[in-house]
């Protein structure tokens, strides 16, 4: 399988899910309790920005390499400014929607609060990113990282990734602080609206920028074949996956007392400091090392090593990254994340106009839900599909 087969098919698997823990019914769906999120403090947005960095830095290393710094760095902004168009195009038609449809304002209120058309304020907050709406909160990271990605690359190419390494870590330890409230406080008060909301984020882009640089690095690196990937995970190392299996096994207590409650009082106080999940605090961080780590070998090193459950693990792991419907929903990511949050609103409001649904029936309409994933992918590859059927019908 093609390297870039297999990332596409990660962030497919990560894009099925991101929709699955989205959707939000009275009552809860049981969909969501068996995902990996409930034994570790891993979650697909952590994959999916990750994977992100990682092909941000394999593909504009190359293109700085053969082209030059300055038309690698326009490619990158190009792309951002893309990005920051669909982010805008998403809030604008969630917000005429909710304009046309009954109780969409009602039903919606948590995720958009009072934004509206006649709102200056807010719609500027919005357009500089200091409010985002629920679940619109991926993309404007991704842009702000683009933003200084070009530097970035071009000093990985230059032989001073470690410069780059030190740098996040410095700015994450700065999220950890709260260092970044020395800026948001004030702006919170300048932007705050009639509903009392002013900055409004999920994500603290001092902590989870270190996802997004460490990938880039690695990717970067990767572009100039200065990482020897099957060297450093080799099936004689199996010492990797051990230790990255014996951090994740620390950490699965924990997430399942977490997960239900049942930490006792007198250790949530100081636990809660270090798993501040918008912080990605050092909980978050020490458990994605652990995981990322355990299966980049198994994928790797997994279906050569001499032990047959190894190689069978490796196998079912590549098998599902294999899927033909997870790679395709990989391959268009951008336009498929976007679509997702689309269908969340859209099954959000239809939960909240219905009764409560009985289990079978939101396990029904989830499904249904990751079917319709596909819808915008198919539409970009529609010609690839047309003209086979052409091929086909002129044999």
């Amino acid at each position: 399988m093609k390297r870039f087969d297999l990332i596409d098919g990660m962030r497919g698997y990560f894009l099925v899910f991101m929709l699955i823990n989205h959707l939000v019914f009275a009552g809860g769906l049981w969909l969501m309790e068996i995902n990996h999120r409930q034994l570790a403090f891993v979650e697909d947005a952590q994959g999916f920005v990750f994977l992100s960095g990682l092909l941000i830095g394999m593909v504009y290393a190359r293109k700085m390499m053969k082209y030059g710094y300055e038309q690698g760095r326009d490619l990158i902004w190009a792309r951002a400014l893309e990005l920051y168009k669909y982010a805008m195009g998403l809030v604008i038609a969630v917000l005429f929607v909710r304009m046309v449809i009954p109780h969409a304002p009602y039903i919606w209120y948590n995720w958009l609060g009072m934004t509206s058309f006649d709102d200056p304020l807010r719609l500027a907050a919005i357009a500089t990113f200091l409010f985002q709406p629920t679940f619109m909160d991926i993309l404007p990271q991704y842009i702000v990282y683009m933003v200084f990605a070009p530097l970035l690359v071009k000093l990985c190419l230059d032989g001073k990734w470690a410069y780059v390494v030190a740098g996040s870590l410095l700015v994450w330890m700065a999220g950890q602080l709260g260092l970044q409230q020395l800026f948001t406080a004030p702006v919170n008060e300048l932007v705050k609206g009639a509903d009392e909301q002013g900055i409004r984020v999920s994500f603290n882009l001092f902590g989870w920028q270190l996802v997004f640089y460490s990938a880039l690095v690695m990717g970067a690196m990767t572009a100039q074949n200065k990482i020897a990937w099957t060297k450093i995970f080799s099936p004689q190392r199996s010492w990797i996956p051990k230790a990255a299996l014996l951090v994740c096994l620390f950490f699965v207590p924990l997430r399942i007392a977490t997960a239900w409650n049942l930490m006792p009082e007198f250790m949530l106080g100081k636990f809660s400091t270090m798993e501040i999940r918008a912080d990605f605090g050092p909980v978050y961080l020490i458990n994605f090392l652990a995981v990322a780590v355990g299966l980049t070998w198994l994928l790797i090193a997994g279906p050569k090593h001499h032990n047959p459950l190894v190689q069978k693990a490796a196998a079912a792991v590549i098998w599902v990254l294999s899927l033909k419907f997870l790679q395709l929903l990989g391959r268009h990511s951008l336009q498929v994340y976007v679509w997702h949050v689309a269908i969340v609103y859209g099954i959000y409001y239809l939960d909240g106009r219905t009764a409560e649904l009985t289990q079978v029936e939101k396990t029904i309409i989830a499904l249904v839900g990751v079917a319709m994933l596909a819808l915008p992918a198919l539409w970009r590859e529609r010609e690839k599909w047309i003209g086979s059927g052409q091929k086909t019908a002129g044999a």
